[in-house]
């Protein structure tokens, strides 16, 4: 078997003296899309936070290529290959479209490789061509979102980590940029490490799942599987026809965590 692309072993990360996960352990292959999915605090933030280095472990192990990336900061994790698109977008409000991206690439010298990627970038989310010269705090959501992940992929990330990019969006928007996410995925073999709370979005987008529980993982499968699980189709896709097996698993898989 190859070596995974990213593997996270046991690791535990705190606020202060609140522990936010708990011995959390995934992997994503190389071009593999996988989902973190689970509740509101469940720590599936703190997860991605902690691989890009804005936070550090107490405990456990990151690698990233076979090397160990646990404290490194986040400027170098970036350079190895690892770009984080935040919750919320992040973007620079005062500065164009066009200087926020070349924001994503202020580590790169491949001039020429910039602006094929910045062509890229262009043809994926046309809007932004379109508004380029406008100050991105003027964008919409949804617009602002676009940004966020062509800003990274600035980065020439291996990885992407993408945390609740349908947040805030119409469920067109939803639609088109998980579109996107897809090509990028496969046209351009970036592995990406998706958190999202629409679960019926990233199970149909994503080819492995981890399901996240008070900083705990307690399931995980391919997401063929995970679609029709009892206890998924329950809690998280909203099918009550699950019913009360479905609730019957769920309580003694917490119960043996």
């Amino acid at each position: 078997m190859s070596e995974p692309l990213l593997r996270v072993n046991a690791i535990e990360t705190f606020y202060g003296p609140i522990q936010a996960i708990r011995g959390v352990s995934l992997e994503v292959a190389p071009r593999q899309m996988v989902t973190v999915l689970g509740a509101n605090g469940a720590g599936k933030t703190t997860v991605l936070r902690t691989i890009s280095g804005v936070l550090n472990p107490e405990r456990g192990e990151i690698f990233f290529e076979g090397r160990d990336i646990a404290n490194m900061a986040p400027d170098q994790v970036m350079r190895m290959g690892i770009c984080h698109v935040p919750e919320g977008r992040e973007t620079f409000p005062f500065l164009t479209v066009r200087e926020n991206l070349m924001m994503g690439a202020y580590t790169r010298r491949d001039n020429d490789g910039v602006a094929a990627d910045l062509e890229l970038c262009f043809g994926y989310f046309p809007r932004l061509l379109e508004r380029q010269h406008q100050r991105a705090g003027l964008l919409s959501g949804g617009e602002q979102q676009m940004l966020a992940i062509s800003r990274a992929l600035m980065g020439k990330p291996k990885l992407l980590l993408l945390d609740e990019p349908s947040l805030g969006l119409s469920p067109l928007l939803v639609q088109q940029i998980f579109g996107i996410i897809r090509r990028i995925n496969r046209e351009q073999g970036v592995a990406i490490l998706l958190v999202e709370q629409n679960a019926h979005i990233a199970l149909k987008t994503a080819d492995y799942g981890y399901v996240l529980e008070v900083g705990r993982i307690v399931i995980e499968d391919q997401c063929a599987s995970l679609v029709d699980r009892d206890d998924i189709k329950e809690f998280y896709l909203g099918q009550k026809e699950a019913g009360v097996r479905g609730q019957r698993r769920w309580k003694r898989k917490r119960e043996w965590n």
